[in-house]
């Protein structure tokens, strides 16, 4: 089984590889798994596969923040005639992918229901691989990529839990990569986030019971956000310039810590200016059957960004 993670600060032309990929036949493009999943902070805990099927059906709190509030990502695609559709601040973290994949994404669930319960008791890591094979296999395809926006806060754990992946880094200049995430309700959400750590040492998601916060923080509070809250994040881009260069710097470090067997870095400014070439350069390194057949296909729909 082909395995592979992409990873970036987001806002940085992922979505539109994962879009791509998602048209070479041979390949599962799993979408914002390792972002929307439980946490990788506790890989290495051993859980039983019904315990780890209870963590994959249960919400993501931001995500369901985002929901009440009105205003969740546009990345998400969920059918409107779905389980879910009249409650999706309960909607299962897992649907964030499935709804990428499939027309429907709640038979796809079922399905994963029957099997995912029966894996054997092994760390969160090999849960998750061992579950990218299954999604894979279900939908017929014989190699994974996964791609989650945002990714460099996590690559230590990715490098940790994935150590033979492939790994494609994908870089953005932050200028523009500021621009887009301070227009962006998550990336709004996580800017807030980091900041209160930050400054604070306390993130508003994390709050336990009886833990007290400053009084600063208590509108940050997930069940006391506002959409106002969360958009007054984007009025100030230069938050998200510092945002990047701490992602940035998680990223890099991560990687010189833990070089990868196998890296390619791709400038999404190299894309845009190029794509035949990128992206035949990319299909060869996830080793797709027919790399330059692809990239032919799908190289039309690269766009360069219009900016204001």
């Amino acid at each position: 089984m082909r395995q592979s993670i992409i990873i970036s600060n987001g806002r940085s032309g992922s979505t539109l590889l994962s879009d791509l990929i998602a048209e070479e036949p041979d390949t599962c493009s799993v979408q914002e798994f390792l972002m929307s999943a439980p946490a990788l902070s506790g890989m290495h805990d051993l859980l039983t596969g019904t315990a780890y099927w209870e963590l994959l059906s249960s919400p993501k709190e931001e995500v369901a923040a985002l929901f009440r509030v009105g205003i969740p990502p546009k990345e998400i695609r969920y059918p409107a005639g779905g389980r879910w559709a009249g409650r999706l601040t309960e909607l299962p973290r897992l649907l964030i992918t499935l709804g990428k994949l499939t027309d429907d994404p709640d038979g796809l669930f079922d399905r994963l229901g029957e099997r995912v319960p029966g894996f054997g008791v092994q760390d969160l890591a090999a849960h998750h691989r061992q579950f990218m094979d299954l999604l894979a296999e279900l939908t017929g395809r014989h190699g994974w990529v996964e791609r989650s926006g945002g990714s460099n806060q996590i690559v230590h754990w990715i490098l940790s839990g994935f150590p033979d992946v492939r790994i494609v880094h994908l870089t953005r200049n932050w200028a523009d990569t500021a621009a887009s995430m301070s227009k962006h309700a998550s990336f709004q959400l996580i800017q807030m986030r980091v900041e209160a750590i930050g400054r604070y040492g306390i993130d508003p998601f994390r709050v336990t019971p009886g833990q007290s916060v400053p009084p600063e923080l208590e509108a940050y509070l997930p069940d006391r956000l506002t959409a106002e809250v969360i958009r007054e994040r984007g009025r100030d881009a230069g938050k998200f310039l510092s945002l990047c260069a701490f992602m940035t710097s998680q990223a890099d470090q991560a990687l010189a810590d833990h070089p990868p067997r196998q890296l390619l870095t791709m400038a999404y400014e190299d894309l845009v200016a190029d794509p035949l070439t990128e992206l035949t350069a990319l299909g060869e390194f996830l080793s797709f059957t027919d790399p330059s057949g692809w990239a032919g296909r799908v190289a039309h729909r690269v766009k360069t960004p219009v900016r204001a």
